[in-house]
């Protein structure tokens, strides 16, 4: 059953990526047709994203009084049901109607599931969880794009879309009473591990007494998400126009290259899982964090414009293991009983990283040059990486505590 769960798990985080970069590329039509400025295409992408931050927050509340099936059902049924908006809409106005359910849905499942994972699988699974997500990434535009040059439609493109998520919906609607059966399992099978393992359980208890905000390390963690996301997001954004105005590089090479660094995210994501059969989260993380910014540092060094395409890459493939070995900590850094909520929150901030740092980055960059994207990608890395140490810190020093507790005790 962990096996079968797993399968439709993958398949709903490839459908959750596959939304994320239409907007996109489907603009230029939908521009013209509703003869709408350039930039409410950014209005609706921050409409989307406010409605995935708010859901991000709550989720852990609803979670926890519907669980996750239903949650995960509904969700997707709401974004089927936006898709199917966006295909249909008359007007501009309808279009950010239907962005809100988007964002509202994507929030929850992208919450529900990343804490099921981390609470019932291993950490490899939640890598290759987010591989998946890359698959649904890439898949997306290419559907679209095949839609637009054969049809120039895009509404058929959002309606193949929709067609794929009320495919899942169907399938989730058949496994709800699975869904029920095995999380009922997981709570009894929790119960008697926290009996059993009395000795390990001081820290759950002082956890289970605080509010999770006031778990020690909590906001260490969000601010390493903000930083993860808003540095992952820049480099997609603005990574071409960097290399187009401050290396002199085409645009359709420059295309490619920021190609490169997703694809190093999705690849990297993939090996990743193999990794962690030997190596820790931690390690991982603090490694993908070092080569990151080594990745970053090539691109401010005055080296040939080749060294850029190997920063790109090394980005991509240092960012690879971060955000799902992050996400796979939570239950271990913070407690199974807060650990929906907390996970809600580190979405929430997660998504506030990418829909607001990047266009920092760019009104700072319009204001002087665009040079200074390495440095900046940097600065995210560089801070990202000193809170995570923190945290690690933090987190040993409550272990020491902990056993001298535990020894005291005994005694």
């Amino acid at each position: 059953m962990a096996t079968f769960f797993l399968v439709i798990i993958f398949l709903a985080f490839i459908s959750l990526g596959l939304p994320d970069s239409l907007l996109g590329v489907s603009w230029s039509l939908m521009q013209v047709e509703f003869r709408a400025p350039l930039e409410t295409a950014g209005v609706l992408f921050m409409t989307i994203a406010s409605g995935t931050i708010i859901s991000s927050f709550i989720s852990g509340t609803v979670l926890k009084k519907f669980g996750t099936g239903i949650v995960t059902f509904v969700s997707c049924l709401m974004t089927a049901g936006a898709l199917l908006g966006f295909h249909l809409a008359p007007s501009i106005i309808w279009l950010f109607i239907f962005a809100v359910p988007l964002g509202l849905g994507a929030g929850a499942v992208d919450t529900g599931l990343n804490n099921y994972v981390a609470t019932h699988y291993k950490a490899h699974h939640m890598s290759w969880l987010h591989c998946f997500w890359g698959v649904g990434a890439t898949l997306g535009p290419i559907i679209m794009a095949q839609f637009i040059s054969s049809q120039h439609s895009w509404r058929s493109g959002y309606l193949a879309i929709a067609g794929i998520q009320f495919t899942l919906v169907v399938i989730l609607l058949f496994t709800l009473p699975l869904w029920k059966k095995a999380e009922s399992k997981t709570n009894r099978h929790q119960e008697e591990e926290k009996l059993a393992n009395s000795s390990s359980t001081l820290d759950e208890t002082e956890m289970e007494n605080q509010k999770p905000w006031q778990i020690r390390g909590v906001k260490l963690a969000l601010l390493a998400f903000l930083f993860y996301c808003g540095a992952e997001a820049a480099v997609g954004l603005w990574g071409s126009s960097f290399l187009v105005n401050a290396k002199h590089v085409s645009i359709d090479v420059a295309a490619k290259w920021v190609s490169l660094f997703y694809a190093g995210i999705t690849v990297g994501r993939f090996i990743t899982g193999f990794i962690t059969l030997k190596m820790s989260n931690r390690r991982l993380i603090r490694w993908g964090q070092i080569i990151a910014l080594v990745g970053a540092t090539l691109l401010f060094l005055p080296f040939p414009v080749l060294f850029s395409l190997v920063g790109f890459i090394m980005i991509g493939l240092g960012l690879a293991p971060i955000f799902p070995c992050m996400l796979h900590e939570t239950p271990l850094r913070f407690g199974r009983k807060h650990s929906q909520t907390i996970m809600g929150y580190q979405m929430a901030v997660a998504y506030t990283g990418s829909t607001f740092l990047p266009p920092m980055l760019g009104f700072v960059a319009a204001k002087s040059t665009i040079g200074i994207f390495p440095f900046i990608i940097a600065g995210f890395i560089a801070i990202m990486l000193g809170s995570s140490e923190k945290l690690n810190s933090t987190l040993a020093r409550t272990d020491v505590k902990n056993i001298e507790k535990s020894n005291s005790t005994v005694v």
